[in-house]
């Protein structure tokens, strides 16, 4: 396969039924289903992200997002909560002229 991942081969089947058989066809399908599941290692020379959430609400650890177009990523101890946000004032200002 083009990802580097071996296919498992699955026994032919006999003319009656054998355990041997049947318990080869469960591990070979178990073992494909193994290997479909893993993402493994991934390496691109180009990669374009579209429509990244703009915080962390809901998301696996390890899932992109973005915030002022800095691409963050999630992290358990480290939540980037949405809608955080201050403002501030001391006093006021007159002037004259």
């Amino acid at each position: 396969m083009s990802n580097g991942i071996a296919v498992p081969l699955f026994p032919n089947a006999p003319l009656e039924y054998d355990p041997l058989y049947q318990a080869e066809v469960v591990r070979a399908f178990s073992l494909f289903l193994q290997q479909m599941t893993n993402p493994g290692p991934l390496r691109a020379t180009t990669l374009t992200l579209t429509n990244l959430p703009t915080d962390d609400y809901w998301l696996e650890p390890g899932s992109l997002f973005q915030v002022d177009g800095v691409v963050r990523i999630s992290i358990l101890n480290k939540p980037y909560p949405r809608g955080v946000s201050a403002r501030g004032a001391v006093g006021t200002v007159t002037v004259t002229t």
